[in-house]
């Protein structure tokens, strides 16, 4: 019998050549839990606004994996002790931490299911896992959570400078096209180290740091928040959302069964049980896409057109302001638009509607990115660096939008 060569090589247009390192982390991949990463879109409808941006999760984590063996590299040369166990632990929780991601990626995130992140969603995928591969997934839940002893691990795979970020900032800049998100992860990751358990960037990877923190502000305001996304993501919201009002109401749907179960299902953490798990994992973004196509002929007119405007990307107009919509302008093309169409305000409000987008860069509050300096002091990097921009970039941006259909005042 000939045994399959478990050591494979993808080709990954970011790094080149990803290996995979041992059995197990082959085995994960092959699942189909982790293939199900192929169908979630990894910038959710980004694609409307940057054509190239139909990259996957899949690839995403693959990617994280790799920066991931970079990383352990980097630190067993300096000295930092990681053991086997640790090294696998981290591989296989920086490949799974995204496995929780709906549809569309964060634009469904608490549509399809209430009050459940991603994050909870792919812990409980790991310990199934756990459960098939027996106990092989124990030091990767352990590091996930946050329980393990060395903080470190956890910084590696949850944090302001982690795998994970430095991933999808390098990645999504690439898929855009939007050259200002290209991080340097590699030169980043070679500045890495230990200081009393915990990660640190050395002193001469400052500038690396800086840009990397303006970068992660540019990829929000000019990709993750972009203003065509934001109203394509607030529609696609919006038709599931009056889908399952319909659907309350006694109205006959077609679409798959997965989707149909969390539609007729209000689904939280209480009742998150295997079965519900085992039809998330058959759920994608084709389940979504599919339905949307369908339910354009549907005879709910807030529904068709809702549908209508997604597929063929005729989008609500959005304008953004710094400061809140005013009530006056917001009820003259709330009323316009009620008063054309003969709607209810609750019809409307699917059509007319306001909100806002925050965007903070670096946080100092929270999982600081701490510098080694050369005298061995650690030092946060917002007090480190000589450029007062990333101090800026610890404060909290916010901006204002309204939505409203084109032929609207």
């Amino acid at each position: 019998m000939i045994k399959s060569n478990k050591l494979k090589i993808f080709n990954d247009p970011i790094y080149g050549f990803i290996t995979i390192p041992n059995g197990l982390i082959f085995d994960l991949i092959a699942n189909p839990y982790f293939q199900r990463l192929r169908r979630i879109s990894q910038m959710g409808l980004s694609y409307m606004v940057y054509p190239g941006a139909h990259h996957t999760r899949f690839h995403h984590a693959l990617g994280c994996m790799h920066l991931m063996q970079k990383a352990i590299q980097v630190l067993s040369f300096k000295g930092v002790e990681i053991t086997e166990d640790e090294k696998q632990g981290l591989l296989c929780a920086i490949l799974l931490h995204d496995m929780g991601h709906g549809p569309f990626s964060h634009a469904m995130e608490h549509s399809i299911v209430e009050g459940v992140s991603h994050e909870y969603i792919s812990l409980l995928f790991m310990q199934d896992l756990n459960k098939k591969f027996n106990g092989s997934l124990t030091t990767a839940i352990e590091i996930f959570k946050g329980e393990h002893p060395k903080k470190f691990l956890n910084q590696l795979v949850s944090s302001q400078l982690d795998m994970d970020r430095a991933d999808y900032l390098k990645r999504d800049s690439f898929y855009t096209g939007v050259a200002e998100g290209n991080v340097n992860s590699e030169r980043l990751i070679t500045m890495l180290n230990v200081v009393n358990g915990e990660l640190v960037i050395e002193e001469k990877g400052i500038y690396s740091v800086e840009k990397f923190l303006i970068a992660r502000r540019f990829m929000y305001w000019q990709v993750y928040l972009h203003k065509t996304g934001l109203v394509a993501e607030s529609i696609l919201i919006h038709i599931l959302k009056r889908a399952k009002e319909l659907l309350d109401k006694g109205e006959q749907f077609n679409c798959s069964k997965p989707l149909l179960f969390f539609m007729e299902n209000k689904i939280s953490k209480d009742n998150f049980n295997s079965n519900t798990l085992d039809l998330f994992s058959q759920l994608d973004d084709i389940d979504i896409l599919s339905a949307i196509k369908l339910w354009q002929g549907h005879s709910d007119f807030v529904l068709s057109k809702l549908c209508k405007m997604l597929i063929n990307r005729e989008l609500l107009t959005i304008k953004v302001k710094k400061n809140p919509i005013s009530t006056e302008k917001f009820k003259k093309h709330f009323q316009k638009f009620k008063k054309e169409h003969q709607l209810t305000d609750q019809e409307t409000s699917y059509f007319v509607f306001s909100g806002s987008v925050k965007n903070q860069a670096y946080n100092v509050d929270n999982q600081n990115i701490n510098i080694l300096r050369k005298n061995g002091k650690i030092t946060d990097v917002a007090k480190a660096s000589d450029q007062l921009n990333i101090k800026a970039l610890s404060m909290t941006v916010t901006k204002y939008y309204i939505c409203y259909p084109k032929d609207s005042v």
